[in-house]
């Protein structure tokens, strides 16, 4: 096959080129060239942002094009300027208007779709994401994937990886987590979900499809982390009056404890229906091997991490953390 990579030189689009490459397919992406792209993948140098920009791509013929933009804008122009026999978009479980039952398929209700070619900024991510996947479903054949949270080798959000970082570098005799050790938390290892990308494009496989891993404790995952770290660190909740009076949020950003959602409406946001993908070829590894592939990443990354506790943070917070608790034996 001669795949169109529309990225690839970045964390899942560099990992859906190397998918691609490994199964003996001719793969060329088109990207800004900002970064490098896999090994044995062509480049085209494009600026999406260009209304222009796709023209060095125009008048050839793909068997598939995978387009991870959430640019609604540059989705309609691909499709509006290019040729292919499938697209593979990959759209995000932001997509669904509401995240207040465990694993909702794919029927759930939507958010309105953004009109907008750019979105003005990430809170409106998922009605950007909405604009995206009806821009490819008026082409013949298409998948639009809704992936969950996506971690591993190079994921520098570091959700999942500061847990395991965290307790192989501990500030103390114990390494602070969320109150609620039963939050339902999902994700899919990047390259899992790169290998079924390349499988939604050699099969055609049509549709609308949630993508992720098997829903797990939110304690339970924690332990793993701590046993993939080798760690001694013992796991302390801290209470959500705690939290919000030291500024730490939950889910992402900095202060924060990641994975944890406090909003009732959003808690089970990561957890996803992913049925119908298992049935299409998405195979998932289990949540150890992620965990240690995340570890890995965080041990050698060289750029600040978006989420998470600095060591002096979690000092403060476990200073908070103690004199609440002395307070309340008072």
């Amino acid at each position: 096959m001669r795949i169109l990579v529309l990225g690839g030189t970045a964390f899942l689009g560099r990992a859906v080129s190397r998918a691609a490459l490994a199964r003996g397919h001719e793969v060329v992406c088109a990207a800004r060239g900002s970064a490098p792209v896999a090994d044995g993948a062509g480049l085209v140098v494009v600026d999406r942002d260009d209304p222009d920009g796709l023209a060095p791509l125009r008048g050839q013929r793909w068997d598939a094009v995978v387009d991870v933009s959430r640019q609604p804008g540059q989705v309609r122009r691909a499709v509006a300027e290019l040729t292919a026999d499938h697209w593979v978009l990959v759209s995000s479980a932001n997509v669904y208007a509401r995240f207040d039952h465990l694993e909702q398929d794919e029927h759930g209700p939507l958010l309105d779709p953004l009109a907008d070619d750019v979105m003005p900024d990430m809170s409106r991510y998922g009605e950007a994401k909405v604009a995206c996947e009806q821009a490819v479903a008026t082409t013949a054949s298409w998948t639009a994937v809704r992936a969950g949270l996506i971690c591993g080798p190079g994921d520098d959000s570091g959700r999942l990886g500061y847990y395991p970082w965290r307790l192989a570098h501990p500030t103390g005799a114990d390494v602070l987590v969320p109150p609620d050790l039963d939050h339902p938390v999902a994700v899919v290892d990047v390259d899992d979900l790169a290998d079924w990308l390349v499988t939604c494009a050699q099969e055609q496989v049509h549709g609308a499809l949630n993508a992720t891993g098997p829903t797990h404790r939110l304690g339970d995952l924690l332990d793993l982390a701590r046993e993939v770290a080798g760690s001694d660190a013992a796991l302390r909740p801290v209470p959500a009056e705690v939290l919000a009076d030291a500024g730490v949020e939950a889910w992402a950003g900095t202060p924060s404890l990641p994975l944890w959602v406090d909003d009732p409406e959003w808690r089970f946001f990561s957890t996803l229906d992913s049925s119908r993908a298992r049935a299409a070829g998405l195979v998932t590894r289990p949540l150890r091997q992620t965990l240690a592939r995340a570890l890995a990443h965080e041990q050698t990354r060289t750029t600040p991490r978006t989420c998470g506790l600095t060591d002096e943070q979690e000092r403060d917070l476990r200073r908070r953390l103690d004199q609440h608790q002395e307070d309340a034996r008072a």
